[in-house]
């Protein structure tokens, strides 16, 4: 089962871009040119699906802070906006795995062969360790 996703472009309008420099190696551009992007998504202001909502603050992820506002640092590439896209991209993907409902295990009876062999195999095991015992003559 899946939980409905945002629209990119409903998401956009709540996302809120920071462009701040990128760290590493860059030479002189690095210093003064501000490529890299900081993501802020509020989860609790947004207009996401309340289960969403709920699923997304369960997740341990260390872009979660714990009032609830994902952070997403984007520095890859050279251009603003291919880190812009970068960031967002990395949003959606964190939403489609919180929209991701695994299904529910229902519990199934062993079957008659495995439980022969899980029998079999502690016996073998047993008479092994017998065998382990003091040499009587």
């Amino acid at each position: 089962m899946r939980l409905p996703l945002p629209d990119p472009d409903a998401l956009l309008a709540e996302v809120e871009f920071v462009a701040i420099r990128a760290q590493g190696a860059g030479g002189q551009n690095v210093n003064k040119v501000s490529n890299a992007v900081h993501l802020r998504f509020d989860v609790a202001a947004s207009s996401l699906d309340a289960a969403l909502k709920a699923r997304v603050r369960e997740l341990r992820d260390q872009r979660i802070s714990s009032d609830g506002v994902v952070v997403i640092k984007a520095q890859r590439f050279r251009s603003l906006e291919k880190n812009r896209a970068d960031a967002l991209a990395r949003l959606q993907e964190l939403l489609a795995l919180a929209a991701a409902v695994p299904r529910t295990r229902h519990p199934t009876r062993p079957t008659a062969g495995s439980q022969r062999r899980r029998l079999q195999g502690k016996a073998r095991h047993g008479a092994q360790k017998a065998l382990r015992g003091r040499v009587v003559d």
